[in-house]
């Protein structure tokens, strides 16, 4: 298949609109169900790109779940403990597979964000992850194969239209891209920037100390930011983005808004949140909400009288600011990429609210010596990359 039309463009009125290789080339996507749309596409090609890195990086089953081009979450495929099992909402579905588990974390980490998503994945969709994905409200999914049951299961999802993608995972992009701007044609280079741990080998703090685990955390913050909307910055904490602040004009912006998205990840794990008394039968996305909400500064949304008796059984007490400033300074050994440069120190002051121990940013700001210095206060380790990753 050389082209497909699509029903619209990014809106309705956007019209004709469809996907084409140059040259008259194969696209190198196969439709196996549904009719995706543009933005669909936008998401899954995208997706795809930071899956791939992500397996090649870690050796491990990845997924992603975008919302309009940029990763609401992503992750590895590493096990489950009962905790997140439980916030994730996956804790009736028995073991899951390294890739389920993988896709169980990106969509879970900030499943307000992932409502609505489109799913990469960087191996065969197995039984278990499809299963994992009908009962989620989803736009679709991209992977390199679907073995037989799961392709059944995805294809019984919306009454049949649920969008399935098969990508050629041998498929590389031409050296040049290009799109065009009000009529104006842009080219360049793709980015074809290989993240690996050379790029956090320039420890520029006192703390020198980077293991393991944080360096595999570090290379999936630096590879999702690649295919984030700058500016961005990403939080990660055990082979998974628990906070993603992308498209922000200010950086200390998107360090304040992914840093209270990877505060809300962890707030979801205490106790008092845990053990909400919902009404039986409520849906999974009503208990998002409310949580959401019950977390926040607007929790009285959710507990005033009059409100609470539609969503739980008995009125919860209120989540007080001191008690959640006391649960958050138990989350430690949080890894924080940013895909350029921190101007400021105020970053890294926000970023220790939310547990960060380690960081990777490519330096070059004018007041490098101040950035590096506020780490050494709070004892993290920081690495200069050298290397740029906007993306738009």
């Amino acid at each position: 298949m050389k082209e497909l039309e699509l029903k619209y463009g990014c809106n309705p009125n956007q019209k004709p609109s469809r996907i084409y290789m140059n040259e008259g080339k194969e696209l190198p996507i196969q439709v196996l169900s549904g009719r995706p749309g543009y933005i669909n596409f936008m998401d899954a090609l995208n997706g795809w790109q930071l899956v791939r890195e992500l397996k090649k990086a870690t050796g491990l089953p990845a997924a992603t779940s975008f919302k309009h081009v940029s990763p609401a979450g992503a992750a590895v495929g590493l096990p489950l403990s009962d905790t997140l099992r439980k916030i994730y909402w996956v804790d009736d579905m028995g073991e899951l597979t390294p890739l389920a588990s993988a896709y169980a974390r990106a969509r879970g980490a900030d499943r307000m964000s992932s409502f609505g998503d489109f799913i990469a994945l960087s191996d065969v969709c197995d039984a278990a992850t499809a299963r994992l994905i009908k009962r989620e409200v989803s736009d679709g999914v991209i992977a390199p194969g679907y073995e037989p049951e799961a392709l059944e299961v995805l294809r019984s999802k919306k009454n049949g239209n649920y969008n399935v993608i098969q990508i050629d995972s041998d498929y590389e992009p031409e050296a040049l891209e290009r799109k065009q701007v009000f009529g104006v044609v842009f080219e360049q280079g793709h980015n074809n920037l290989e993240i690996s741990r050379e790029l956090l080998t320039e420890i520029v703090t006192k703390n020198k100390e980077l293991p393991e685990s944080a360096v595999t955390d570090l290379l999936i913050s630096l590879i999702t930011l690649k295919y984030t909307q700058s500016n961005s910055v990403c939080y990660v904490k055990d082979g998974q983005a628990i906070g993603i602040g992308a498209g922000q004009q200010s950086r200390v912006h998107c360090t304040r808004l992914a840093g209270s998205k990877a505060d809300n990840w962890y707030l979801r794990q205490a106790p008092q949140v845990m053990n909400l008394p919902f009404l039986d039968g409520i849906k999974r996305a009503d208990r998002d909400n409310a949580i959401d909400v019950y977390i926040g500064d607007d929790y009285m949304d959710v507990l005033a009288d009059g409100r609470w008796e539609k969503i739980f059984k008995e009125k919860p007490a209120v989540f007080t600011r001191e008690e959640k400033r006391a649960w958050l300074d138990g989350l430690t050994g949080v890894s924080l990429g940013s895909d350029a440069f921190f101007p400021f120190g105020d970053n890294i002051d926000r970023a220790y609210k939310s547990g960060v121990s380690y960081v990777a940013q490519p330096g070059g700001s004018v007041r490098d010596d101040q950035v590096i210095e506020t780490c050494d206060q709070y004892g993290m380790v920081m690495a200069f990359t050298g290397v740029r990753l906007f993306h738009h």
